[in-house]
């Protein structure tokens, strides 16, 4: 079976959204769609195995002074690459008060990024829809922004929420190295919150939760808010799902 966790010296949060299963027995298809944290960090041995996956397609979900900073993906020419800044209103998770509710707060701030950043959601997941090949979002991390266009692209390709929330909290086994790596570029500042790098199942299902009280459902979001047709979800389909052995034809 194919990696879900790709392993990289200096990427921290690179997986392959293969294999979840949809409710009408199909499969995401393995080595066609990734979620990532920053590629600008990408050298040397990093980069080769980058480009052995075949990758024509880069999403870079950061605000355009994220990209000017760190850098976007090297020799960004070879790709089909957008910046989409998902999320209009910054904020510094490592100065956060460490009193508040680390979950409420975090399903918080994806609230207004569901709401701000719908216009850049849409044209997000129709890049995905449109890709040529093998296709990579992302954005810091590869936690929250990118958490959220995940759990938006399962959500429209039926796979069950349980699987949008383990996707989602997968980032919990890359935390202590994000945790590190915000230690090593910010040696003068002090860690206020002691959740950063955090992403429990919990707090995607309070944002679900939150559409749903809002919209209906995620899916109704995505359909009614965001503007995703069904021409987009039909190309989502054709392009990132496989008919597992034994099961009915998708449709």
């Amino acid at each position: 079976m194919p990696e879900r966790h790709i392993r990289f010296e200096r990427l921290r949060n690179f997986r392959d959204l293969g294999g979840y299963v949809t409710a009408d027995g199909g499969a995401v298809r393995w080595q066609a769609v990734y979620r990532a944290d920053t590629l600008g960090k990408l050298r040397g041995e990093d980069w080769s195995r980058f480009l052995e996956l075949g990758i024509r397609s880069v999403v870079d979900l950061r605000y355009p002074w994220e990209v000017e900073r760190d850098g976007a993906v090297p020799e960004v020419e070879r790709f089909d690459y957008v910046n989409l800044s998902i999320e209009h209103r910054p904020y510094d998770q490592a100065a956060t008060s460490p009193d508040i509710d680390p979950w409420r707060y975090l399903a918080d701030r994806a609230a207004e990024v569901t709401e701000d950043g719908a216009t850049e959601i849409r044209s997000a997941i129709e890049h995905v829809a449109d890709a040529r090949g093998p296709v990579v979002f992302h954005c810091t991390s590869g936690k929250d922004r990118t958490g959220l266009i995940a759990a938006f692209l399962l959500t429209l390709l039926d796979v069950t929420q349980d699987q949008v929330l383990d996707d989602f909290a997968l980032t919990e086994l890359a935390t202590d190295r994000l945790l590190a790596d915000w230690r090593t570029a910010h040696p003068d500042k002090i860690m206020r919150w002691p959740y950063y790098g955090r992403a429990p199942a919990k707090v995607m299902e309070l944002v679900l939760a939150d559409l749903t009280t809002r919209y209906g459902s995620p899916r109704a979001y995505l359909t009614n808010r965001v503007g995703i047709t069904e021409d987009t979800v039909a190309r989502l389909r054709d392009r990132l799902l496989v008919q597992l052995p034994g099961e009915p034809r998708l449709r």
